[in-house]
C-alpha cells in the first residue's frame, strides 16, 4: 500500500512538471497559430499521448529512485572500502562510457550529425554510419574519461571552479582551429551526454563516493562529476574533427 500511495505522489509530481508544458503548447495551438490539428492526430491521440508521457516519466523516475541511485552509491561506497584505486577508477571509466554509449539522445545526434556531414563531402568516400558510431565512441570516452576526473577530484579534494574554467579555456582554444562543420555537434555533445541515463548513475557515484571519503562532502564534493561530463565530450570532438575532418 505504501509503494502504491508513493507511485500515485509520483504521478501527481510528474503532472505538475508536465503541466506548464501543455499549457504552453495548447495556448499557441489553438490561441496563436489557430491551426487545426493534423488529419492523423486526433484529440483521443493527444489524451493518449500525454497518459503514456505521464506514466512513463512516473515509472522513470520512480525507478530511478529505487535502482539506480541507491545501485550508483552502493557501488562507489564499496569501492572506496575496498581501498584499490586501479578498480575505483576502471569502474569510474567504464560506468561513464557504459552510460553514455547507451544514451539515446546521443545516439540520435550522432546520427543526424553523420547525415549533415555527409552531404558536406557529397562525391567522396564517406559513410554516414561509420561516423555516427566513431562520433559516439569518441563521446563515450570522454565521458568515462570525465569521471575518471571527478573521481580523481573528489579524492585530492582539488577545487571544481580552476578545473571547470581551465576545461571551458581548452575548448575556446580548439573552437578556432577545428572544422566548421564539427564545432556545432562538439558544443552540443556536451549537452547530450548529460540525459536520461548518465546523470542518476554518474550523480549517485560522485554522493556515494564523498559520503564514504573521511573529511569529504557529499554536498560539496559530491556534485560536479556532471559539469565534467559536459565539459569533456566537446574537447574530445573537436579534437576529433580536427584529426578526422
Amino acid at each position: 500500500m505504501e509503494f502504491l500511495y508513493s507511485l500515485l505522489r509520483q504521478m501527481h509530481d510528474s503532472i505538475r512538471d508536465l503541466l506548464p508544458v501543455v499549457l504552453v503548447i495548447g495556448f499557441f495551438q489553438w490561441v496563436v497559430i489557430r491551426q487545426p490539428l493534423p488529419e492523423s492526430t486526433g484529440i483521443l491521440d493527444l489524451l493518449m499521448g500525454l497518459l503514456f508521457v505521464v506514466i512513463g516519466l512516473t515509472l522513470f523516475i520512480k525507478g530511478l529512485q529505487l535502482g539506480l541511485f541507491p545501485l550508483g552509491e552502493g557501488l562507489a561506497q564499496a569501492f572506496a572500502n575496498k581501498g584499490s584505486l586501479f578498480w575505483l577508477l576502471s569502474f569510474s571509466f567504464a560506468l561513464g562510457f557504459g552510460t553514455t554509449i547507451a544514451e539515446p539522445a546521443l545516439i540520435a545526434v550522432a546520427a543526424k550529425a553523420a547525415d549533415v556531414v555527409a552531404s558536406a563531402h557529397v562525391g567522396e568516400s564517406f559513410v554516414p554510419e561509420d561516423f555516427a558510431l566513431t562520433l559516439r565512441l569518441v563521446v563515450a570516452v570522454s565521458v568515462g574519461s570525465a569521471v575518471v576526473v571527478g573521481v580523481l577530484r573528489i579524492l585530492t579534494g582539488w577545487p571544481l571552479h580552476w578545473m571547470i574554467i581551465g576545461g571551458y579555456v581548452i575548448v575556446l582554444l580548439l573552437t578556432p582551429f577545428a572544422p566548421s562543420e564539427i564545432v556545432g555537434i562538439a558544443y552540443d555533445s556536451g549537452g547530450v551526454t548529460t540525459s536520461t541515463i548518465t546523470v542518476p548513475l554518474v550523480t549517485a557515484l560522485g554522493v556515494g563516493l564523498a559520503s564514504s571519503i573521511k573529511g569529504r562532502s557529499p554536498m560539496l564534493d559530491g556534485f560536479g562529476l556532471i559539469a565534467f561530463a559536459s565539459v569533456m565530450p566537446i574537447i574530445f570532438v573537436l579534437v576529433f574533427g580536427l584529426v578526422v575532418l
